[in-house]
């Protein structure tokens, strides 16, 4: 893992990518952010991608599940990490993430913060808070150089 977490990598629990495809909201709207960049990237694991895809088919359809899980395929950065880890928290270790995108309780909590701080420097937060924090423009500016030129890829695509 890197020393620094990288501003520009993002992990999104199961429940956030579940929700992504299922529900037109705060999910769907953090996870554009991450899509419009072509210099942002969305990392997962094959287990993160599998407890998606269960939770995508219990909710509506295994043919659905299955062809969001090859689209995340496509986009993601992929990552390993040992079967017993909680799969979206250890994406975001073995990439290096600096964003964890989820609706758990448990891993937004002041506890998980205290265990998780002197592992890992990752921010975990609600995707409906990350969309109203992420600054594209300083972001690129900071990683990038140069000034911001915008979202150059279409979400929806």
């Amino acid at each position: 893992m890197p020393e620094r977490p990288n501003p520009a990598r993002v992990v999104a629990d199961a429940d956030v990518l579940a929700a992504d495809l299922l529900v037109d909201g705060d999910a769907r709207e953090a996870l554009d952010h991450v899509r419009r960049h072509s210099w942002v990237e969305l990392v997962a694991s094959d287990p993160l991608l599998e407890e998606t895809e269960a939770l995508v088919a219990g909710f509506a359809d295994p043919d659905l599940a299955a062809d969001h899980r090859a689209r995340l395929e496509r986009e993601r950065v992929a990552v390993d990490h040992p079967e017993a880890d909680h799969p979206a928290l250890a994406s975001a270790y073995r990439a290096g993430a600096a964003h964890l995108l989820s609706y758990d309780d448990g891993l937004r909590s002041a506890e998980a913060g205290l265990s998780l701080q002197p592992r890992i420097s990752i921010s975990v937060r609600t995707p409906d808070a990350f969309a109203r924090l992420f600054d594209a423009e300083s972001l690129y500016e900071a990683l990038e150089g140069g000034t911001y030129p915008g979202p150059d890829v279409d979400p929806r695509s």
